[in-house]
């Protein structure tokens, strides 16, 4: 049986349609809502940017621990983290509107600002335009390089030339320890220097976490949405989504370590520069939203994922994952959203209607181009033996 032979579900054929017109609406709406309220429009904007680039870099950064560790759980999902990994090469156009919007969202950028504030001349041989950009120039093309070799080989691997698996177990070794610095640099460029006065060593680490879970949550409900489709209903066992579910809970465990690491350090060492980011996401709205991340990021995640039926239940699974997804964006939101929208204060989350529509307008350009990647290649690489042999053990 060739991989040709394998169909592609209908439904994603379909979704790059949908997706095109959900993301070309939303970005219409915000560029009208900009053309009021530019400032708002590049803070609204950034977020949407955060969080679609790294859903990006997340399926990148699972996909390069598939080829590392092995096993067939990273089989079942390579199809939908190689497709999100692509997505990657629309970084540098999605940047463009953070580029040009530097003045709006950092405060670093103002020469007059940096002149009069002495914390941000000690930080302006880092925080300046040119090495900002330079430096974002350097992590899409790590990004979009790794991504382009791992699946490259990835396809003349399912193609049957065996040559390439020990290069591709080296290279995503190498990657991840890339992947490790990039997304650091990154994070401290596009999220922490909103507020160039706060500093923390666990915040790339955040990103990290949350990006690969966040993945790791879309290669899910992927699974359970098209679990009674061919080529999964062949291949896609109970064992497998099970692999999945303890793979989600050691993420979940992952993220409130770091997250409780983080805050722990910042309260205990009360020091006065680095106690106010905390202070103002503790209270008023901002504080019931990390309530909500406290419950229904890790706590009704970690107690159900500890069932082992539920992790054996592909539908449940595909419900947890959706809430994990979606728990992220809530999640990113909380971290960068009181410093993209000024310090606005504690009584209110600071939610724009723009904020909406420019997430579902990125989102929707993002989809519409992963949902082409997905469909250009049948969801399962039949070039790995295991993948024909559970399949000739079905037709047999």
């Amino acid at each position: 049986m060739s991989e040709a032979t394998l169909p592609v579900p209908a439904e994603i054929q379909r979704a790059p349609g949908r997706a095109l017109a959900v993301g070309v609406a939303g970005l219409l709406l915000t560029v009208l809502g900009g053309v009021a309220d530019r400032e708002q429009l590049f803070r609204s904007y950034h977020f949407a940017f955060l969080f679609w680039v790294g859903l990006g870099v997340g399926c990148l950064s699972v996909l390069l621990i598939q080829f590392v560790t092995g096993g067939f759980w990273g089989v079942a999902i390579r199809r939908v983290l190689e497709a999100g990994s692509r997505t990657l090469v629309l970084g540098p156009v999605l940047f463009l509107p953070v580029a040009f919007g530097i003045g709006v969202l950092f405060e670093w950028a103002h020469p007059e600002a940096v002149a009069a504030d002495p914390i941000l001349q000690h930080k302006a041989a880092y925080l300046n335009p040119t090495f900002f950009f330079a430096r974002a120039a350097l992590f899409f093309a790590c990004w979009i390089g790794l991504s382009h070799l791992v699946t490259t080989w990835s396809a003349r691997l399912d193609r049957g030339d065996a040559s390439v698996a020990g290069r591709l177990e080296a290279v995503s070794g190498l990657g991840l320890v890339l992947l490790a610095l990039t997304i650091t640099f990154s994070s401290v460029d596009w999220g922490m220097a909103l507020n160039a006065h706060w500093f923390s060593t666990i915040y790339g680490v955040l990103f990290m976490v949350g990006q690969a879970l966040a993945a790791l949550a879309l290669a899910t409900l992927t699974v359970a949405r098209f679990v009674g489709e061919p080529p999964y209903s062949r291949v896609i066992s109970s064992g497998t989504v099970h692999d999945l579910g303890k793979l989600t809970l050691a993420f979940v465990m992952l993220w409130a370590y770091v997250s409780f690491s983080q805050f722990l350090i910042v309260w205990s060492g009360n020091l006065p520069e680095e106690i106010p980011w905390y202070a103002l996401r503790t209270r008023g709205a901002w504080g019931g939203v990390a309530i909500a991340l406290v419950i229904f990021h890790f706590a009704l995640p970690f107690l159900l994922l500890l069932s082992r039926d539920i992790k054996r239940n592909v539908r449940l699974m595909g419900g947890i994952a959706a809430a994990l997804l979606l728990m992220r964006v809530v999640d990113l939101y909380w971290l960068v959203g009181p410093d993209l929208h000024g310090h606005a204060g504690a009584a209110g989350a600071g939610l724009h209607w723009m904020d909406v529509t420019a997430f579902l307008g990125v989102g929707g350009v993002w989809a519409w181009f992963y949902a082409r990647q997905l469909g250009s290649r049948p969801l399962l690489p039949l070039g790995e033996p295991e993948v024909q042999r559970r399949m000739q053990g079905v037709e047999a």
